[in-house]
């Protein structure tokens, strides 16, 4: 199995869960939202913060940016996709921010622009959201940057994953196992395909999750996930398409107190006895008793 380097953080089979907390689109284009979340991110102990990018003008059609779509930023689907949408100067903030609170950032990019534009920022990866996974030529632009991708499956065949493995290659990359429902029920998250990926690509595999509780997402830890990304929120009932399926900041101090207990609880593979039970031994064994 293979490892990543992210940042100073190393990705792999072996190696401590890497834990992203995804801002995503939840800070509804407000920087004091953002920077609260990335403090909730920085507390529970997540190794890094994601973002989401898109240039709106490319990656929507005229005719969907005009669908009337009342808004806290207008009528139209339009005013929504653009108040939501950081730009160059919240970006700069945002880097900022995080050198100051020394936690790594990087963000999904959905349009060959969108990654040049974070780019600027020298990011230690990139992300390749599930929506974009049949889109090679975002594929190969984004690897042209050089940097480690993280590959989302979600609403993808195992052919098209396969023909994205191709297109970017094994160097440097994560895939994550992956629903695109918001939240996604139990019986659609799949856990049991994490072990096949490994299997099947050779490469560091993880998790990113949609539903709302955290006891799965820990289990696909115990299943072998080196990463496990869940988007983040202050408050669920917050205004937001992606709040939902969000965890709020007691749910993910405990997503990464309980995935740190279960890396700590694998152990050994090969079977022991502790000196704490050789006391209990001599208390409970039978006199004579054999095994």
């Amino acid at each position: 199995m293979k490892t990543v380097k992210i940042g100073s953080a190393v990705v792999g089979t072996g190696c401590p869960c890497f834990i992203v907390g995804e801002i995503g689109i939840n800070h509804n284009g407000e920087m004091d939202i953002a920077k609260k979340l990335i403090d909730v991110a920085e507390a529970s102990g997540c190794n890094a913060i994601k973002f989401q990018k898109r240039t709106v003008d490319v990656v929507y059609t005229p005719e969907e940016l005009a669908k009337l779509r009342e808004n806290p930023f207008g009528p139209t689907n339009g005013h929504l996709k653009r108040g939501l949408e950081f730009g160059q100067k919240e970006f700069e903030e945002i880097d900022g921010y995080c050198r100051e609170q020394e936690i790594i950032w990087f963000a999904s990019c959905w349009d060959e622009g969108a990654v040049d534009f974070i780019d600027r920022f020298n990011p230690p990866c990139y992300k390749i959201a599930s929506a974009s996974l049949t889109d090679d030529k975002l594929l190969k632009h984004t690897r042209a940057k050089g940097k480690p991708i993280i590959l989302s499956t979600g609403m993808s065949t195992l052919e098209e994953i396969d023909h994205a493995v191709e297109v970017l290659g094994k160097k440097d990359l994560i895939i994550l196992q992956a629903t695109s429902t918001y939240p996604s029920n139990y019986d659609e998250l799949d856990l049991n395909v994490i072990p096949e990926f490994i299997k099947r690509y050779d490469v560091p595999v993880g998790y990113s999750g949609h539903e709302t509780g955290i006891a799965t997402s820990v289990a696909a830890v115990a299943l072998g996930a080196c990463m496990v990304e869940r988007h983040i929120t202050l408050e669920r009932s917050m205004w937001g398409s992606d709040q939902a399926a969000s965890l709020g900041p007691s749910g993910l101090t405990r997503l990464v107190r309980d995935i740190r207990l279960v890396e700590m609880s694998m152990g050994s593979s090969v079977k022991r006895v502790f000196e704490k039970e050789k006391p209990i031994i001599k208390k409970l064994r039978r006199v004579g008793a054999r095994p």
